[in-house]
């Protein structure tokens, strides 16, 4: 087995309101990008093998690191959030929220409610998601050689939810906490891959680029 280094995207389109108009970073995710992309050179990090998802905020991520020719994997994508919210306010009432405060709150509540299926006609159920992370994480896995996956947070923390055997509730905080740009390391311990870095993002660590770790 190879270790693996995930990548969350570069802050997208913080405006947004749906999936479409989100998908594309902006200036500052760009600059994330392209930070990240000069520490892995400073540093020699080596990743013979480089994958993203389809989506265009992946994409533009890995080429702003200066990535060449990622392999796109659509099981790398992120979840239709904006879509699971609003058929969760039409079919439950809950309400889509404005601030980063209100998402807090209902990021949990709509995970718990996908997974326990009372969320109709979404795009894929929650045992959806969980196989297909699953299987483009062991395929990648057991390739051969380092490997460095640009996705999304909510990706990110379903990886740790099937390493770490942790709840609904616990994947929530988990994705919640994912900075823009973040790194996150499985190594295989035994006959597993291990978290062994979580959420780190040492490109934006000096004081002048603070202002720069993000999460949404």
């Amino acid at each position: 087995m190879s270790h693996i280094t995930l990548v969350r995207h570069g802050q997208a389109n913080t405006a947004a309101r749906d999936e479409v108009s989100y998908d594309r970073l902006s200036e500052l995710g760009h600059q994330q990008a392209r930070w990240l992309g000069a520490h892995l050179r400073d540093t020699r990090s080596h990743y013979p093998r480089v994958f993203c998802g389809t989506l265009t905020r992946h994409a533009e991520t890995a080429a702003s690191m200066g990535l060449v020719n990622p392999v796109q994997d659509a099981r790398l994508n992120e979840i239709e959030y904006f879509t699971l919210a609003q058929l969760f306010e039409e079919q439950h009432g809950v309400a889509i929220p404005t601030d980063r405060e209100g998402f807090v709150e209902h990021l949990p509540k709509t995970f718990t409610a996908w997974a326990s299926g009372e969320i109709e006609d979404t795009p894929e159920s929650f045992d959806e998601f969980e196989t297909r992370v699953r299987d483009a994480l062991h395929e990648i896995g057991t390739a051969g050689g380092p490997a460095i996956v640009v996705t999304s947070g909510a990706l990110i923390s379903m990886v740790v939810r099937q390493a770490m055997g942790l709840d609904i509730p616990s994947m929530a905080r988990v994705a919640l906490a994912i900075m823009n740009t973040s790194m996150h390391r499985l190594h295989p311990i035994g006959a597993q891959l291990s978290p062994v870095l979580f959420n780190a993002v040492p490109h934006l660590e000096a004081p002048d680029r603070q202002f720069a770790q993000t999460h949404l």
